[in-house]
């Protein structure tokens, strides 16, 4: 069976040419035109030797170079390779390395760092954007007088589309090789049954395309449903309400530290979008944002899971089965989520309704494995699941609720305390914007539990002593954080992930 993802935008070209594919300030690029100059993009990588299975790297920020350079790529059969953006030059260099990357193609905004990677790497580069420099051709200069490339080249089913990188939390970032079969698959199902997209929508492109979320339920799904991707470079807040408001935005996909922005926003600007749609992935989102999203915006978030290894949705809150908040919903169509002994190595052995346990998941969307790392492959497929590393439950309707991390579990005095569970009720408190549960050492119980606060603007006021007290009247006494340490920001991920590593280097 041949597929190729680059057939999303190559569809959408021909059965919707006149609707504007992206939107960047001024720039409105229609699906006829996008399309036309991919393959443009497309004839100069062609040029420079990239064909069916070679892997070239994405250096890219949220701008049409994006869309145009990724398509291009995979209308080739090549092999897509996305780049964080802020990462360092020592870390691109090692992924450069790793995926034996052929080109990089970076936006000049980023040539700082992806310069002296591909330079070290022994890779071609590539620029896009700004000014041209000897050093450096401009992919976007070479194409706009380049013969556009017929059409797109055939894939097998089971040949690599995308290599997305791990966040490296466990060690090195290892490189999820993703298939052609699973994007199509994801990006089928994410826009038909999960967010149900037609083409008169209009979704905020202000997930970082590079990575799993944006790159599948913003753009590919978007582009297969014909829609218009609205893009926003980065994100803020104050800035993301204004262009939902002027450029009819219906859809809006993010994080919860992106919902907690929008709250905040809100509060300076009494406009509203009319949103059609409110998606929430990336991490568990807290139900006392979900009610105050509602009362704010009048718009139900629904709230989905997955991983760099999942394509990346695996379980979704979908209209069909209705929306149980807190929860992260059912498998999506054609594949299951479901509940194993987290301490049970080389087997999965399923556990009932209600049990904690580590969350599988098995379907068209699970990876093909890890790059060039065997023993880690293994590892997370067995039996036909893979292993996500997260806990979780499932009720007797099927839906998934996430506990936290297997990694991120805190043994206080021997007892099992779920971080996720205890900022679900921090989260509660009004004098509390955002939170974060770690582990500190403590000589007597081992770990002790800690909550790292950032005050809303009704906590102007709040201490330690008086959320402490709080807090135990709400959760057991092994749960309740004893120690309370008060932060402007806490440190993100380029995904919106809150970074409780980099928290717990910092007590």
């Amino acid at each position: 069976m041949t597929v190729s993802l680059a057939t999303i935008l190559a569809e959408s070209a021909q059965r919707h040419p006149d609707r504007e594919a992206v939107v960047l300030g001024a720039e409105r690029i229609t699906y006829r035109d996008l399309w036309e100059q991919t393959r443009r993009y497309a004839r100069v990588l062609a040029d420079r030797g990239i064909g069916p299975g070679d892997r070239v790297a994405v250096l890219l920020p949220n701008v049409p170079d994006f869309p145009r350079t990724y398509y291009a790529i995979l209308s080739l059969g090549a092999v897509v390779v996305p780049i964080h953006a802020l990462l360092v030059a020592r870390e691109i260099e090692y992924m450069l390395r790793d995926c034996q990357a052929k080109l990089l193609v970076v936006a000049a905004p980023l040539l700082a760092q992806g310069a002296p990677a591909a330079a070290a790497a022994g890779v071609d580069l590539l620029g896009v954007m700004g000014a041209s420099t000897d050093a450096v051709e401009r992919l976007d200069v070479l194409a706009a007088s380049a013969e556009p490339i017929a059409s797109w080249t055939a894939r097998e089913a089971s040949d690599e589309a995308v290599i997305l990188y791990t966040s490296g939390t466990t060690g090195k970032p290892k490189g999820a090789v993703l298939t052609q079969l699973n994007m199509v698959m994801n990006a089928h199902v994410t826009a038909s049954s999960v967010i149900d997209l037609t083409p008169d929508d209009v979704i905020l492109g202000c997930l970082p395309l590079f990575h799993s979320f944006g790159q599948t339920c913003a753009m590919n799904a978007g582009f297969y449903a014909g829609a218009t991707l609205v893009l926003l470079p980065r994100f803020d807040a104050a800035q993301a309400l204004d262009l939902m408001i002027t450029a009819g935005v219906n859809v809006f996909e993010g994080v919860p530290t992106m919902y907690v922005g929008l709250l905040a926003a809100a509060r300076d600007d009494p406009r509203r979008p009319r949103l059609k749609n409110a998606i929430s992935g990336g991490a568990s989102l807290p139900v006392a944002v979900i009610d105050r999203f509602a009362e704010t915006f009048g718009a139900d978030i629904y709230e989905g899971y997955g991983l760099s290894e999942t394509s990346p949705v695996a379980t979704f809150n979908q209209r069909a089965f209705g929306r149980k908040a807190g929860t992260v919903g059912r498998g999506v169509w054609g594949v299951e989520a479901s509940i194993a002994a987290a301490d049970v190595e080389g087997r999965i052995e399923l556990l009932g309704v209600g049990e904690i346990g580590e969350v599988v998941i098995r379907g068209h969307n699970v990876f093909a494995g890890y790059l060039g790392n065997p023993e880690a492959t293994a590892r997370v497929l067995v039996d036909g699941w893979f292993r996500s590393g997260d806990l979780g439950t499932v009720d007797k309707d099927g839906f998934i609720s996430i506990v936290d991390r297997k990694n991120d579990l805190i043994v206080r005095g021997g007892y099992n305390v779920y971080p996720r569970e205890v900022e679900e009720v921090l989260a509660g408190h009004p004098g509390i914007a955002q939170v974060a549960v770690v582990p500190v050492p403590n000589e007597a119980l081992g770990e002790e539990v800690c909550a790292v606060v950032v005050r809303s603007p009704e906590g102007a006021d709040l201490d330690a002593s008086t959320l402490v007290s709080w807090a135990s009247e709400r959760m057991g006494r092994h749960k309740y954080p004893r120690r309370v340490e008060f932060v402007e920001t806490l440190p993100m991920g380029p995904s919106g992930k809150i970074l409780k590593r980099e928290i717990v280097r910092t007590l």
